[in-house]
């Protein structure tokens, strides 16, 4: 098996990122500042549907962990 690989075209982050997407304007600039987890979440906010689910998911976590902090300090 030959898995050399040659003629590689690494770009450093501190070189500018060319405008390939023209429509996602906004989705080009969080790449190129890496930040496309904040802009995943941003969007995710953004949607009423994915803020509830968020919600609710972030409430059974708090209410599990609750649960098991009172049980391990004797509260039920």
């Amino acid at each position: 098996m030959n898995a050399i690989m040659t003629d590689f075209d690494f770009k450093r982050g501190s070189e500018p990122v060319p405008e390939k997407w023209e429509g996602f304007a906004e989705l080009d600039r969080a790449l190129a500042e890496n930040r496309l987890t904040e802009y995943r979440i941003r969007k995710a906010w953004a949607d009423p549907l994915n803020r509830r689910i968020t919600i609710g998911v972030l409430t059974v976590i708090a209410c599990v962990f609750a649960f098991l902090a009172g049980a391990s300090f004797g509260l039920w």
